[in-house]
């Protein structure tokens, strides 16, 4: 009688350990997805900023219209739909643009998309963009940068691989001058710098004036603050 329970205790102990290591597998690979889709959304996010300030402002200038089937086409961001609902308020101060929850930090926010409003992301082949952070040079990007390592020429040779079948898709020499013109200039803004040698730097053409930033977030926060205390003033009337 006595072996019997012995064996049922063990037997249940067995069960419990197992139980319990399935448990922390299934916890871990869901740690892990949310941090893959993270972590690919902050890298969608950085190619977008250099898409954003490095190259929109020669395509606008040129008033080119970038085709569909390109993937720097705001279109195939699998998160545009996502991102362009952030409405930030205040530096601790973010909100939700579908159903109007606040969050301290844009982290949350981010989570809170991935959580409630996960339908709204396309994540068909070729939307995301973060594939793309190797030829759009997303480090530079980053407001810490990474330290530099080591240059590997065989990636270098990738992403200018990777860089120049931008150019050709983005920017068909034959779809007339202002297409031939951007080709070149995506070539020399974004695709040389992918090389070993360090006499070549990304982005020297340049981009949007970081002081039109700066007076447009000054302006956007004296507006805000100007809005509270209006409302303010409205309670105390």
């Amino acid at each position: 009688m006595r072996r019997r329970e012995d064996g049922r205790s063990a037997a249940y102990l067995v069960a419990m350990v197992l139980c319990s290591s399935c448990l922390l597998a299934v916890a871990a690979g869901s740690r892990q997805e949310f941090h893959e889709d993270a972590g690919s959304r902050e890298r969608s996010r950085l190619a977008w900023k250099a898409i954003d300030e490095y190259l929109m402002p020669f395509v606008e200038k040129e008033k080119y219209e970038l085709p569909s089937k390109c993937r720097l086409h705001p279109g195939n961001d699998m998160f545009r739909e996502q991102e362009q609902h952030k409405i930030h308020f205040d530096i601790n101060e973010w909100r939700c643009g579908f159903c109007k929850k606040a969050f301290r930090a844009e982290k949350f926010l981010d989570q809170h998309f991935e959580n409630r409003h996960k339908n709204l992301v396309d994540n068909s082949h070729g939307r995301c963009l973060a594939d793309l952070c190797g030829a759009l040079h997303c480090d530079l990007m980053l407001e810490f940068k990474k330290p530099k390592s080591k240059c590997s020429a065989s990636a270098a040779a990738r992403n200018r691989h990777l860089c120049e079948s931008l150019a050709d898709s983005c920017f068909p020499i034959n779809h007339g001058p202002s297409a031939s013109r951007l080709h070149e200039f995506f070539l020399r803004q974004f695709c040389d710098a992918h090389t070993c040698n360090r006499g070549s730097k990304p982005f020297p053409k340049g981009g949007r004036k970081e002081t039109n930033r700066f007076y447009l977030a000054l302006c956007a926060l004296i507006v805000r603050n100007e809005e509270r205390n209006w409302h303010r003033f409205e309670l105390f009337v």
